[in-house]
């Protein structure tokens, strides 16, 4: 087999695991958006599921129809509308929704009353990321709006949330004041006679290194995966995370060059001395990002090295030195690998297509 991703779902479990013991108050969302980001959305929820994830988390509504359609019937929720979405189907199915402006409110309370169900909705707050979310000059309207929907019946506002910019960055100063526009918001809209049943901020970062952002709920997405955040975090292992994903490539050739020999394209590697090369068959149009060239570590005979010079549209080349390989070894991108040691890496890994699950 030329190249394989194996997505080990007993990893995945126990990361879940991990994740609720970091924020052991508070309701952990498992968030699956992007197939779980490219791991496969339908076999992650599912182990999600039974190591204990309260909810799920999708980006778009067609992710979590295809998680219903799939068989879950948990608490889902998902974010990423725009007008004119299918907010009837997604109240229908029983999916939280999300409303960051008078729009989407009314686009789901018209939902609701075209269908005779109350539509489970988070108000979201822009407390300063700069994405979606409501400014909290405009959050008193929202409010207020949502409050006289809920009174009639046509919604029931059941979160209240927004999300970080920096919490990947210990100690950045927007962390504290975003919790302080939360809190102020989430007070306003109390105040205001709304009641929900979570109030959540936290991300990956958020739930592993700040406590007081957890409030109700935590939202986990790429620590799931056993990746960490950021480095100026630490490492996956520091808290007790594991790659849920290893992807892997057979060596198509492996030879002896002389010194002074230009390695792919615009010869931006050229070895130092007489040396093996291997061969490793995927490459850009596999994910594996250009800008990986010259920097991106691989696991081959037993030690992480670095890719050697361009990565191309579909290989490139790792400098074996003095040891010896054969044409057909594993080479590994990232994942568990053989224990060897490892080098400092972002987590930020490219996710290959079809992984295979165990």
């Amino acid at each position: 087999m030329r190249a394989r991703a194996v997505v080990d779902l007993a990893a995945l479990r126990a990361n879940v695991r991990a994740l609720r013991a970091a924020a052991p108050t508070a309701e952990l969302m498992t968030v699956v958006k992007s197939d779980a980001y490219g791991h496969g959305m339908v076999p992650c929820a599912r182990a999600a599921r039974e190591a204990g994830a309260d909810w799920l988390g999708a980006a778009t509504p067609e992710e979590a129809f295809a998680l219903r359609a799939a068989g879950d019937t948990g608490r889902l929720m998902c974010w990423l509308w725009t007008p004119g979405g299918p907010w009837r189907q997604a109240i229908e199915a029983d999916i939280d929704v999300s409303a960051s402006g008078l729009w989407a409110l009314r686009e789901a309370v018209a939902a609701a009353r075209a269908c005779g169900r109350t539509a489970r909705l988070h108000l979201k707050a822009d407390t300063g990321l700069g994405r979606n979310g409501c400014q909290p000059d405009d959050w008193p309207a929202l409010v207020a709006e949502a409050r006289a929907a809920e009174a009639e019946g046509a919604i029931r506002v059941t979160g209240l949330w927004s999300h970080f910019a920096c919490a990947d960055e210990p100690g950045h100063p927007s962390i504290a004041a975003q919790l302080s526009v939360f809190r102020d918001m989430v007070a306003h809209a109390e105040q205001a006679g709304l009641r929900p049943e979570v109030r959540h901020i936290a991300n990956s970062a958020a739930t592993l290194t700040v406590p007081e952002s957890h409030f109700d709920l935590v939202r986990t997405g790429v620590s799931t995966y056993g990746i960490c955040p950021s480095p100026e975090l630490g490492t996956a292992a520091d808290f007790g995370l594991r790659p849920v994903m290893t992807l892997s490539a057979a060596l198509a050739s492996v030879k002896r060059v002389p010194g002074g020999h230009g390695v792919s394209y615009g010869h931006r590697y050229v070895t130092p001395g007489e040396t093996t090369l291997a061969l490793v068959p995927v490459g850009y149009g596999d994910g594996i990002p250009r800008h990986a060239s010259g920097t991106g570590p691989v696991l081959v005979a037993g030690k992480w090295r670095t890719i050697a010079g361009t990565v191309a549209m579909d290989q490139f080349v790792v400098d074996l030195g003095g040891d010896t390989a054969a044409p057909g070894d594993e080479a590994v991108l990232f994942g568990p690998g053989t224990g060897a040691s490892r080098p400092s890496r972002t987590g930020r890994a490219p996710w290959a297509r079809s992984p295979t699950r165990s």
